[in-house]
């Protein structure tokens, strides 16, 4: 019972083996979708999420086919109550690429290993930040214009997302706001 408990939580050779695996494929309207993954079983993973796929009107691509598309950047949201002279000033010295408006935040873009140094320096200037990660940016975006181009692609992107091993979903499409909410209505 011991060996089995040890083998199980990995303590021992034979216990499970987690590897990082990026699926790439194009679901419907033609988006681009890259789909990272954490499993222990590889077979599995790729069966499964071929399977919704499939499913949700899509298909699985082969390695690079879709990668091209996205550029690994870094991401910083601050509040909107910060003046954007002052971001744009505290972020140039740090390694800001682009400022952004989102509504109530800025979206500052950065290299990716310019992101803790950038998120430092703002907090030193009194600048709160509400995030800072490094996810995967599409370099083109494809217009959904219609409700039902909508709701078929973020379906299968929730089906891809609620999957065990998925860890995350990066896709390439732009929804206007009227589109939207028809799709959510």
């Amino acid at each position: 019972i011991d060996r089995a408990v040890k083998r199980g939580s990995g303590a021992e050779a034979g216990g499970a083996d987690y590897q990082t695996i990026m699926y790439e494929g194009y679901g419907p309207s033609g988006v681009a979708l890259l789909i990272e993954c954490l499993t222990d079983n590889r077979n599995r993973a790729g069966s499964e999420i071929r399977s919704l796929f499939t499913r949700g009107g899509g298909s699985l691509a082969e390695p690079g086919a879709v990668a091209w598309q996205f550029e690994r950047k870094g991401i910083v949201m601050v509040p909107k109550s910060a003046e954007e002279d002052d971001v744009m000033t505290v972020g140039l010295d740090a390694g800001l690429e682009d400022l952004t408006d989102e509504g109530d935040t800025w979206r500052l873009t950065a290299a990716p290993t310019d992101v803790p140094g950038l998120r430092a320096a703002l907090e030193e200037a009194g600048i709160p930040v509400e995030s800072a990660d490094v996810t995967m940016l599409p370099t083109a975006a494809v217009p959904l214009d219609s409700a039902e181009k909508a709701k078929a692609v973020l379906r299968l992107i929730d089906e891809l997302d609620d999957h065990d091993d998925v860890q995350d979903v990066f896709a390439n499409f732009d929804i206007p706001d009227d589109v939207l909410q028809a799709a959510a209505g």
